[in-house]
Order: structure tokens, then C-alpha cells, then sequence
């Protein structure tokens, strides 16, 4: 089977000079009752770009699951949300994820939500790093480095 990879180039976004895009249109099913994306859309929204540029900074969930013993995850430790302007059915839209800082068993990032130049949403997210069992624990250095090489710091 041919890698999808190659006939979807962008599905995963890009990552340019540090800055991780991903498209994305808005569905009926994104909004509430009044035809306006609802406000834990977003939060789906971010998590995709988060996902997205973690992909192409090379680092990928299912392998994270083998590191060291038992696995890590990343879990959303905090996140402080902006909401500036709606957005609406069929409106393309672009999650915008930069890397702030990573150390020790913290991953810091800003996003961003545009519609064309337009901001619309703004996040501050720390992530942890976590065992299967739930602790944190260090970036492994081999993530970290791949950390480092995605994200202007």
C-alpha cells in the first residue's frame, strides 16, 4: 500500500521557521444552535495542531507508548483560552502552534486560531510528560532534542 503521507502532503500541516499550521474548515458539527463554532471546539482544534506538530517534529503518540517502562503520554497540565471573534460554518481556519520552552517534564506552547489575518482565538498551553502510571517524568533526551530542533526558542 502506498504511504498516504505522499498523496495528502499537508494533511499533518507544515512547519515553517519554528511555526507549526494546520488547516482547518469548520463543519455544522463544530457549531452550537446559533451557527457559531462552539467555544470546546477549539479545544479539539488545538489539540489536533499540538498532535500535528508533534508529528512532524518526529515525535509520534504510538511510539511514545513504548518509551522507557510502561509508556509516556503528554497530558494538558494547564491551558488558559482567549476567545476574541467567532468563527462560523465553512470558514477555513488555521491553528497556529509555537513552541515556547521544554524542560524537564514540561512542554510550554502558544496557539493561535486565524481566519486569513484575523485572530480569533489565543492559547496558552503547558503540557506534562507522564508515565502510564500518571507521574511525570524528564523528557527522554531523544525527544527533547527533536523538541529543540522544530521550535525557536
Amino acid at each position: 500500500m502506498q504511504n498516504l503521507q505522499e498523496n495528502w502532503p499537508d494533511l499533518a500541516g507544515r512547519l515553517e521557521a519554528g511555526v507549526h499550521r494546520l488547516g482547518v474548515r469548520v463543519y455544522y458539527e463544530d457549531t452550537d444552535f446559533t451557527g457559531i463554532v462552539y467555544h470546546a471546539t477549539y479545544v479539539r482544534f488545538f489539540e489536533r495542531g499540538r498532535s500535528d506538530f508533534l508529528r512532524l517534529a518526529g515525535i509520534h503518540h504510538h511510539e511514545l507508548q513504548q518509551e522507557a517502562a510502561g509508556g509516556l503520554a503528554f497530558a494538558v497540565r494547564k491551558m488558559n483560552l482567549e476567545f476574541l471573534k467567532p468563527a462560523t460554518i465553512d470558514n477555513i481556519l488555521v491553528v497556529e502552534t509555537r513552541l515556547m520552552a521544554h524542560r524537564g517534564a514540561r512542554i510550554e506552547l502558544q496557539q493561535s486560531i486565524l481566519r486569513g489575518e484575523e485572530l480569533l482565538v489565543q492559547a496558552e498551553v503547558h503540557v506534562a510528560v507522564i508515565t502510564s502510571e500518571g507521574r511525570p517524568t524528564r523528557l527522554p533526551l531523544a525527544l527533547s532534542e527533536k523538541l529543540s530542533a522544530a521550535g525557536p526558542f
